[in-house]
């Protein structure tokens, strides 16, 4: 019809111009995101694409995100002024004054329901709502790659990773590890990080949650990169100069895997059993397995282990499923036994992750602690937003540590806590970064399978194929 029109009209050339400008017009996009996803899938899918313009970045969960520009360096030629960063919370007037039509969920461990308000959020204000997928966003590695995710945020990813790496390099190869991002500081300089060295954490003017992530890795020899374009970080780690057989990928929260996987590793938490099908991406990550660990089997109660089965057995009966337990062990049991305890734990577990016990709390108890002090009457500064923001948290410390500020808020608690002594549950040494000053001990955890099959027996098929 509209052909016919076209053709038998005297305004022909008026319609023409009219179906070119539609046709030529780009599509307005926002990013909702939290300084990690939304990037990686702004430089996967939009960076250099003409069929749209992304016109604002929004962000959530992070201090001091808004106000931010992601720089025309990394956003390409398309962006010569960058691209703002406002809060979430003005989407709907930005939708409006932007005359926004598609808006893109770019966040990760939110429940689906939080998704799904986020979406009638933006179809309210007149928008089109989008999920990218891994077609769109996984990129393609010239290195056999080991991912490693999760169904929520401290699942045990970490000491997962470490494990792998460890047998591996047992096998005589060289792994590099590259880690979900977490640039919260200059991005243009955070473009591709490595890190080698302890000093490197302090080259990067790394946050407390970086250094949770990067510190147990250099800890033990390994090379970890990290950052915010992570096709230029993929080839700088396949040409790492200490060598490269294997590409690990670390991941964040409950996110799927930035590259394509020859083994995909997903690890579930029983303290958490259902939140693998309920949590925004869990379940992506649960039905794209090869394997599924279920970790902290020590300390869960057996019913929940048994539901997480089932749901494992539900939407991914292929997976071959790995019985595991994270034990803690400590620098100094008699800084526990009989003692009044504060547990400082790691952040984003407590937070957005919603554990209500950490690794101090499960060496507390082990231990034999009097007590664990409840640190919120000495709470100070910006942490007492954290604990407004996530009341769940309790009688727990979260390590928070986005920047100098908080870092001295934490360093302020800590000495204002009546206690007789300090559990420190976070992956990293944080006496180094926060001074303490009252007797303190470490908590260690590592990845140790039970029964059969083991990792070693499945990575021994991985190299036998992909090696």
């Amino acid at each position: 019809m509209l052909r016919f029109v076209l053709f038998f009209s005297d305004r022909k050339p008026y319609f023409f111009a009219l179906l070119k400008q539609k046709l030529m017009a780009k599509q307005k996009v926002i990013i909702l995101g939290a300084a990690g996803r939304d990037f990686h899938n702004f430089n996967t899918f939009f960076r250099n694409n003409n069929e749209f313009e992304v016109v604002a970045f929004t962000a959530t969960q992070i201090p001091d995100i808004e106000g931010r520009k992601y720089p025309s360096e990394l956003a390409g030629a398309f962006y010569p002024k960058g691209i703002p960063v406002y809060a979430e919370e003005k989407l709907e007037e930005l939708i409006r004054e932007l005359k926004v039509d598609v808006c893109v969920f770019a966040y990760s461990d939110v429940p689906n329901q939080r998704v799904m308000e986020a979406s009638a959020r933006v179809n309210a204000a007149g928008a089109s709502f989008m999920l990218l997928g891994p077609k769109q966003t996984m990129l393609q590695s010239s290195k056999p790659v080991i991912s490693v995710c999760a169904t929520r945020t401290g699942s045990g990813k970490s000491q997962t990773s470490r494990k792998i790496i460890q047998l591996l390099m047992e096998k005589g190869l060289k792994v590099v590890a590259i880690r979900h991002p977490m640039p919260y500081g200059d991005l243009v300089k955070q473009k591709v990080q490595r890190y080698a060295t302890i000093g490197d954490l302090e080259k990067h003017k790394c946050t407390i949650e970086e250094m949770e992530e990067y510190e147990p890795h250099i800890a033990r020899g390994n090379v970890i990169y990290a950052g915010v374009d992570y096709e230029a970080i993929l080839h700088a780690a396949e040409n790492d100069p200490d060598g490269c057989d294997v590409i690990l990928w670390d991941g964040g929260n409950n996110d799927f895997s930035f590259y394509e996987a020859d083994l995909s590793i997903a690890i579930a938490d029983p303290h958490r059993a259902g939140a693998e099908l309920t949590y925004y991406p869990s379940q992506v990550v649960l039905r794209t397995a090869d394997v599924v660990v279920i970790n902290k089997m020590d300390t869960a109660e057996p019913q929940k282990v048994e539901e997480l089965r089932k749901n494992i057995a539900l939407v991914n009966p292929n997976a071959v499923v790995v019985d595991a337990a994270s034990p803690v062990r400590v620098d100094d049991v008699g800084l526990i036994k009989g003692k009044r305890v504060l547990c400082v734990e790691d952040g984003p577990t407590l937070t957005h992750g919603e554990m209500k016990i950490g690794a101090a709390v499960l060496a507390a108890r082990k231990y034999g602690a009097a007590e664990i002090i409840d640190p919120r009457p000495f709470i100070t500064g910006r942490l007492t937003q954290t604990f407004e923001q996530y009341p769940e948290i309790g009688k727990l410390l979260p390590a928070m540590g986005y920047g100098s500020e908080q870092i001295k808020d934490l360093e302020k608690t800590i000495k204002k806590t009546e206690c007789d002594s300090v559990i420190i549950g976070t992956p990293i040494d944080l006496n180094r970064v926060v001074n303490i000053d009252k007797p303190f001990t470490r908590v260690y955890y590592d990845l140790e399978e039970i029964g059969h099959p083991k990792l070693n027996e499945i990575l021994d098929e991985f190299v036998k194929n992909k090696i």
